[in-house]
């Protein structure tokens, strides 16, 4: 592998986020394939190495310290998952040592347990090497028992756990230990090739993960007789030695990457939390405020290398808006006071009618404190206050999955709406029959269609395009008076501080489901209606700007990833033309 000039273009691809977990997996890949050290004519070749490790064997069976294995039969080329140098030699497991099992003494039997035995689990083996353990048994457990007590500087494998989907945990014992059932140990016939051995597991885990383990009802296991079975590479000794240097160097020059990514990020982290902090601080005067925006619009873009970043730009804007400091006030304007009187009236009017029911005049009890100090112009309010009617859709005894149709007229649950739009789902439709059966439950243009399950704060306004479809049994109709712009209330619902709340008050163990009453009790801040429309206008507008960094950020990271590809192929002898073709992409993606 080319260290030099991969440390000097990581800078440009620090900011993917496997970057230096991959470049570990490509140090095990090249290893265990032969690519990472040159080849050395006077190393001893690897044929008398197999000599030496059948000798040793020999040796342990004539001094009773193993049993005679059962000779293994001769390796095909055909098997080998891929092709190895020249000078290396293959081998089954079975004769590169001996495997062994444990087990579990009884937990009934205190006279087992707390002693000074090591005896490793699965959740032992997370390091390179162990020397401690969670759970220690006694001499009394270790010889009252199955149990065999394994020489330093075995391999530990985890051979039946769930973390076999996804990695094949290898660690190397300083000091003599036992086993439970869940690992197998390898005790090589010849020392001094553990730390090798160990890469070399490490390198082929995607081969084992997939041709080696089975998948149980419960947990995943090793195919022990096929592992036992399965042939190895291995390189001379020399080589082997060679190899663990160079692995050892490289994941060191990994840690020191990891470590500066973290320290990257932390300081990325501290900036935005802080700018964060400023931008929504309840009390800030107008020029320490607008200083801050400032730093946030300049800064925070640069420190959003990730598109998940963006959204704390998005929220950001969101908290400026429902705070009143996102646009001017305008004394001009009529103070939301005098709104709230009108709506109070238009209910009264309505109750008066008969089109509306009494128990929407009302007043819910406040929930939670604003938080923020209310603008000029500005009044408090809850959901109670502002909202004509607020109607939860049919239960599910009412809306069976037998009245749905296809090509009948939408049903808006949850997942119809999306990115604050309502989105029909073919499925999700019933007929004519069904439609006037819960005709209570039909939008009308200008009402917002809120979830009611899931994530808290999903909303949108109805266009006249939704004008007459169903609202599902996840969602609610939140109806507006006249006096309300229905697009800044999406929004307000869609904030953080809407969704906190929502999400904090929200009842029900599996699944957050909203009621009536923790909606209409939250408290919110009502800017005077023409300032709504200013307000909107500017979200939209800043809206727009994160929509094309998010853009940018994402064809940046795409060249990131372009060019890590083509370092890491390098180490393959992958042609520089790839590499420059990479580096030109990212260089534009970064302009």
């Amino acid at each position: 592998m080319n260290a030099e000039r991969l440390l000097a273009l990581y800078d440009r691809v620090a900011d993917s986020p496997d970057a230096v977990s991959r470049m570990r997996r490509y140090v095990l890949d090249l290893a265990v394939r032969g690519s990472l050290v040159e080849q050395d004519p006077a190393d001893e070749p690897a044929s008398e190495l197999l000599k030496r490790i059948a000798a040793e064997k020999t040796r342990l069976v004539r001094a009773g310290k193993i049993k005679k294995p059962t000779a293994s039969r001769p390796i095909d080329r055909e098997e080998l998952p891929f092709q190895a140098p020249r000078d290396w030699a293959w081998l089954r497991l079975r004769d590169i040592g001996m495997l062994a099992g444990g087990m579990t003494p009884s937990k009934s039997r205190p006279e087992y347990w707390s002693g000074d035995v090591i005896w490793l689990s699965p959740k032992d083996i997370k390091v390179d090497e162990v020397s401690d353990c969670e759970l220690k048994i006694t001499e009394q457990g270790l010889s009252d028992t199955r149990l065999e007590l394994f020489p330093a500087r075995s391999l530990f494998m985890v051979a039946r756990s769930g973390i076999l989907k996804r990695t094949f945990p290898v660690a190397i014992n300083r000091l003599p230990a036992a086993s439970n059932q869940d690992l197998k140990v390898l005790v090589p016939f010849l020392k001094g090739q553990e730390r090798y051995l160990q890469i070399m597991f490490r390198g082929l885990t995607d081969f084992i993960l997939k041709e080696l383990v089975k998948t149980g009802t419960t947990v995943q296991s090793l195919r022990y007789a096929e592992f036992k079975a399965q042939s190895f590479p291995l390189p001379p000794l020399a080589e082997q030695y060679r190899i663990v240097a160079k692995v050892d160097e490289l994941n060191a020059l990994c840690d020191e990457l990891e470590e500066t990514r973290a320290r990257r990020e932390e300081t990325r982290g501290r900036l935005t939390k802080a700018s964060h902090a400023r931008l929504s601080a309840p009390d800030a005067d107008d020029e320490t405020f607008h200083a801050n925006a400032r730093f946030a619009i300049n800064v925070l873009p640069q420190l959003s290398a990730r598109v998940a970043q963006v959204k704390h730009l998005r929220q950001t804007i969101l908290n400026f808006a429902v705070r009143g400091r996102l646009v001017e006030q305008d004394p001009g304007d009529e103070p939301a006071l005098e709104l709230l009187t009108r709506i109070k009236a238009e209910k009264v009017r309505l109750v008066k009618l008969g089109k509306l029911n009494r128990r929407n005049l009302t007043e819910a009890a406040p929930r939670n404190g604003l938080g923020f100090s209310l603008r000029a112009g500005w009044a408090a309010a809850t959901f109670a206050d502002i909202l004509i009617e607020l109607q939860t859709g049919p239960f599910g005894s009412s809306l069976h999955q037998r009245d749905y149709e296809i090509g009948g007229t939408p049903v808006i649950n949850p997942k119809s709406i999306q990115e604050g739009k309502i989105v029909p789902i073919e499925k999700m439709a019933v007929g004519a029959n069904t439609l006037e059966h819960l005709s209570t439950f039909k939008v009308q243009t200008g009402d917002i269609v809120m979830g009611r399950r899931g994530e808290m704060g999903r909303c949108a306004v109805v266009t006249e395009k939704e004008d007459g479809w169903l609202c599902g049994t996840g969602s609610l109709i939140l109806r507006l008076p006249a006096d309300l712009y229905a697009e800044y209330l999406a929004m307000l619902i869609g904030s953080p501080h809407a969704r906190e709340y929502l999400s904090g008050s929200s009842v029900g163990a599996t699944m957050q489901n909203l009621n009536q009453s923790i909606l209409l009790g939250m408290n919110i801040g009502v800017p005077p209606l023409a300032e709504q429309h200013r307000i909107v206008v500017k979200v939209d507008e800043l809206m727009a700007l994160c929509d094309r960094l998010e853009t940018s950020v994402g064809t940046t990271e795409t060249g990131r990833q372009r060019l890590l590809d083509s370092i890491l192929r390098d180490a393959f002898l992958s042609t520089r033309a790839e590499i420059q073709s990479a580096e030109r992409s990212l260089a534009i993606a970064e302009q």
